[in-house]
């Protein structure tokens, strides 16, 4: 590294999330009004918008805060009656629907971490993460599993330095091999998830007038429980859910939804249906967010020179306002954003947001082009049960992205270094 420059970028660009941060004592930007837990957090929200809908599976079951609350604090005592308790693992390996999300706040409710194995991992691979993550539980995809039932139990000692979550990225660098191609578990304290929630909200300026959020993002990724389904909680707003693609008519126009949230492959793959949909007389008007979210399988998507979905949507969404947001696993998946009425540019990541800190590592770091490194609040501190790979990718407080990247004058990060055509690793 000594023949490498590392240059730091301090925070540029449009002010995207106004919330207070101060430095600490090792560099970091940090919130510090923080509650101590994501548990506490999401029960404050749970009194203050009881009747309110939380969670609507179109075509299936749907849960106002405090149905929700209530089956998931069963979950946790049918937990504690296996045995479950503080700090132990509980593996959610579930398709999309109001089931994952009931599982998930089960798991949390016990004190327990909840493990995000996605359902579309081939079986040898999901039972690698899950027998790496050592997990206690598994909260089973067969459709016949019951979830455990029992008193009703809130298990709320934790605090912001504990381990909130094992979320693993979702799979290997191109051309890598060996343990390289095995995801890995990223350790997501309660600090991470409560910044990310709180840098997520107000760079989207999310409303807590009754937000109703089509996600269509995975829930077992960062980009999906992370970044939409706890702040559109943290908000007390509903998390539309629509596990078949086919009825997504009923999902934008009987469940009166304002915000879309996906992938820009899944955005691209749903362009001609949304279209059919507009060109049949289905109304989106009442649509006025569009969230696109990047994850490591878009890496594989690559549009044509400039081309992004955003210019269709914008026909088929007129009111709405889009943005994109980037990141990693790593940085509970945030860290850029933009907003694409503003920059359509299909090599444009964004600008950093939420005590999101960039610095460039590279020999020409100084003239703008290299490796993007991020530090912040909601950075992990390191891998699970993998000293190398932590030790490799982590020099201090940065994390190392392995992105080549520009990053201009104003701050805004665009992808690929001068000359080169790759692609980020998007997690």
């Amino acid at each position: 590294m000594s023949q490498q420059l590392l240059v730091e970028y301090p925070m540029a660009g449009p002010p995207v999330c106004a919330n207070p941060l101060a430095r600490g004592a090792d560099g970091v930007l940090r919130y510090g009004n923080l509650t101590p837990a994501l548990t506490e957090l999401l029960d404050l929200r749970v009194h203050a918008f009881a009747q309110r809908e939380a969670v609507v599976e179109i075509g299936g079951p749907r849960f106002t805060y405090r149905e929700l609350w209530h089956s998931a604090s069963r979950i946790a005592g049918g937990l504690q009656e296996h045995g479950i308790g503080y700090g132990d693992r509980v593996a959610i390996h579930m398709p999309v629907g109001a089931r994952w999300v009931q599982a998930f706040l089960g798991a949390l409710l016990s004190g327990a971490v909840p493990v995000l194995v996605h359902d579309g991992l081939p079986a040898a691979v999901a039972d690698r993460v899950i027998a790496d993550s050592r997990a206690d539980f598994v909260l089973g995809s067969g459709a016949g599993d019951e979830l455990p039932d029992g008193a009703s139990y809130i298990d709320d000692g934790a605090a912001l330095s504990d381990l909130a979550l094992l979320c693993y990225t979702s799979g290997p660098a191109p051309g890598a091999t060996g343990q390289d191609a095995e995801p890995k578990g990223v350790e997501l304290t309660n600090e991470n998830l409560l910044s990310a929630i709180r840098s997520v909200v107000g760079a989207l300026d999310l409303p807590t007038d009754g937000l109703r959020n089509l996600l269509l993002l995975p829930l077992a990724h960062a980009s999906g429980c992370v970044d939409q389904l706890l702040p559109t909680f943290a908000v007390g707003g509903t998390v539309v859910l629509a596990p078949d693609t086919g009825k997504l008519a009923e999902g934008i126009a009987t469940e009166r939804v304002d915000m879309v949230s996906a992938t820009p492959r899944l955005f691209a793959r749903l362009l001609p249906q949304l279209a059919a949909l507009r060109q049949d007389g289905m109304r989106t008007e009442g649509v006025s967010r569009i969230s696109s979210a990047g994850h490591r399988a878009e890496r594989m998507f690559v549009p044509a020179a400039g081309a992004t979905p955003s210019a269709a949507l914008r026909e088929i969404f007129p009111a709405a306002r889009q943005w994109s947001v980037w990141g990693a696993t790593e940085t509970s998946g945030i860290g850029l954003a933009v907003d694409d009425r503003a920059e359509a540019d299909a090599a444009v990541l964004g600008f950093p947001f939420g005590g999101t800190e960039l610095a460039l590592f590279g020999p020409r770091a100084s003239s703008g082009h290299g490796e993007l490194l991020c530090r912040g609040p909601n950075v992990t501190r390191r891998y699970w049960n993998d000293p190398e790979a932590t030790a490799d990718r982590f020099t201090g407080s940065w994390f190392h992205t392995g992105d080549q990247v520009t990053i201009d004058a104003d701050g805004l990060v665009r992808r690929g270094a001068a000359g080169q055509s790759g692609f980020p690793r998007i997690d």
